[in-house]
């Protein structure tokens, strides 16, 4: 309960206006062994002016060479938890700039390192985690890789390369596909305002789940209907006939596909370390959501109809 209350705690100091120092910074004497916050200035008035600076100066009361470090370590998770979730309120050029310094400040004891490390992988990278993000995971990444420390670059480099394609803003990697009627076509070849590739296994329930709240989205239906939405549902795997026996099961009003040429996954043209996948692109194929959940998903398609 202590850790929700700190972070609507966090929320308040990134959307409160105009009040004196003490109240802003919500920070009366932190108890022995806490998370101490930083004062936001009371000077700064714009909630994103204020993220910035939380975001910017979150770990300055933190000592990164703290040799009672593991008697802390669930209270420093807790406040690392808190600082994601503030991390979407500010540029990605502010988030780029603290991870990379707070990951070169916890160079001082290789313990705390690792823990961060592990925290970052735990949060941002796992497939059940709802938190995962790529474009705050890769910073990470590049001050992991660029650290003096030891560790695992080799892995870490093979995750950053998959981290770094089909981003939000860039050309989404184009591949052939075989329709359920046997036509050979590629995802350039689809003409509609927006593309939804629908990464999928036949026998997953997961995705028979997502398939469910797609088919039942109006937002999404309305899309559809006007032709502004095309839904291609994608197997990647090699079970041409599971494929096949599901087929029925698919909506008619999508183009459902697998990759008869099987490069998806064999030359990784996109990271699917979680089944379902969900990739959204623009008219020219610019990815708009990478890796999304259903919800930001519906909700990037209510506020643009």
């Amino acid at each position: 309960m202590k850790y929700t209350i700190l972070l609507l705690m966090l929320v308040a100091l990134i959307s409160c206006h105009g009040q004196n120092s003490s109240s802003s910074s919500s920070q009366a004497e932190a108890p022995a062994g806490s998370f101490r916050m930083v004062t936001i200035p009371s000077s700064l008035r714009t909630p994103s002016e204020r993220a910035a600076y939380l975001v910017s100066h979150y770990w300055d009361n933190f000592d990164f060479a703290d040799t009672n470090f593991a008697q802390r370590e669930a209270i420093i998770e807790q406040a690392f938890v808190d600082y994601l979730y503030i991390l979407p309120h500010t540029t990605p050029e502010v988030v780029s700039s603290s991870i990379r310094g707070m990951m070169k400040q916890s160079e001082q004891q290789p313990e705390i390192f690792n823990r961060f490390a592990d925290w970052y992988e735990k949060y941002l990278y796992e497939p059940n985690s709802p938190m995962r993000n790529d474009e705050f995971y890769i910073p990470f990444l590049d001050a992991l890789i660029a650290s003096p420390l030891p560790g695992n670059k080799t892995r870490y480099g093979l995750i950053l390369n998959l981290a770094l394609r089909n981003r939000p803003g860039h050309p989404a990697t184009d591949f052939a596909y075989t329709t359920s009627k046997g036509k050979i076509s590629r995802l350039y070849d689809i003409r509609s305002a927006f593309t939804l590739i629908f990464f999928y296994n036949p026998d997953c329930h997961t995705c028979r789940e997502v398939s469910a709240q797609l088919q039942g989205s109006p937002a999404i239906r309305t899309l559809m209907e006007s032709g502004r939405l095309t839904i291609l549902a994608i197997y990647a795997d090699s079970d041409v006939t599971l494929w096949k026996h599901y087929l029925p099961q698919m909506p008619a009003t999508w183009i459902v596909a697998h990759d008869h040429l099987q490069v998806i996954n064999t030359d990784e043209l996109y990271d699917l370390k979680a089944i379902p996948c969900l990739y959204l692109l623009d008219e020219s194929k610019k990815v708009l959501l990478k890796d999304a959940l259903f919800e930001p998903l519906e909700q990037y398609f209510s506020e643009h109809q």
